[in-house]
């Protein structure tokens, strides 16, 4: 069951998968949603599943409603905004989700110490 991001909670949860390879799985759509009601809309969407990394700091920061996590690698970043709940899976597997105001998914992070299922 998801619970509502709090952001100190989180902020700890994050912190036990810094400087350890982690598997990554991040997901954003609006899906068919967007030209469902709206026909000049865009569909938009970006997913990469298992992506091996090591972030050196993770970070939440929010308004209270959503929340955006950036995790700093040696080269770079992983971000993904707009997150509203979130879960423990499984074998310690962590799952941020955002959802619109009518429950549908927009954004996915999840971050684990063993791969995800294809």
């Amino acid at each position: 069951m998801m619970k509502p991001i709090q952001i100190q909670k989180m902020q700890d949860l994050l912190e036990n998968y810094s400087n350890k390879d982690v598997y990554v799985h991040l997901e954003t759509t609006n899906g068919a949603y967007a030209s469902h009601f709206d026909d000049k809309a865009y569909n938009v969407g970006a997913y990469i599943r298992n992506a091996k990394v090591k972030f050196s700091q993770a970070k939440i920061v929010g308004n209270g409603k959503t929340y955006r996590v950036g995790l700093k690698m040696e080269i770079g970043w992983i971000y993904a905004e707009g997150l509203t709940d979130w879960t423990i899976h499984g074998d310690n597997q962590l799952l941020l989700a955002g959802h619109d105001r009518e429950g549908r998914l927009m954004v996915s992070l999840q971050i684990s110490e063993t791969p995800f299922r294809y």
